[in-house]
């Protein structure tokens, strides 16, 4: 429930999400267990650019982070695993759910597809690489303004128990 009411506020921002899935070192009986970063591009709502984005940040983070065959990409989308890079770029696929194109304009974003781009890091690789993917999509929020209420007051004090210094 967490993680659907997480992809409904990304779906609200127009902004794609981004989650650390960390593993549990028992399970595997070693230390050296790989987290899994999963960036979902669904929340855009734009399934005919969904392959450019994911190119295009696949190459950001190839460079910026300089992450030459330290991680793991992992294409839960892609149909056929086997294929170049080359040959998928210019046969774009079309997500073909039964979906038409009003579908992503009209529909809530739990009746749509997860369109999910994943990479196998290790824990500190995995904060770094989600703090550099929200600063691209500008995912974080502003911080908040301060509270107007004076300090020192106590929750649950207002003027008429004393709470402001009165009696």
């Amino acid at each position: 429930p967490l993680l659907n009411s997480y992809r409904n506020l990304m779906d609200a921002r127009g902004r794609p999400m981004v989650v650390l899935h960390k593993s549990n070192p028992n399970s595997s009986g070693g230390v050296d267990v790989l987290d899994r970063l999963v960036v979902d591009l669904s929340p855009l709502r734009l399934p005919e650019e969904f392959l450019r984005v994911e190119l295009e940040l696949k190459e950001k983070v190839m460079k910026e982070m300089n992450l030459e065959g330290g991680l793991k990409i992992d294409d839960e989308n892609d149909v056929d695993e086997n294929a170049d890079d080359e040959e998928s770029e210019g046969n774009e696929p079309i997500l073909d759910l039964g979906l038409s194109d009003d579908s992503w304009e009209n529909r809530p974003i739990y009746q749509l597809p997860p369109y999910s781009l994943s990479w196998e890091v290790s824990r500190q690789e995995g904060k770094q690489l989600g703090k550099y993917v929200g600063e691209v999509f500008d995912i974080p929020e502003k911080k908040a303004t301060a509270s107007k209420k004076p300090k020192g007051v106590k929750p649950g004090k207002g003027r008429r128990h004393g709470g402001y210094g009165i009696g």
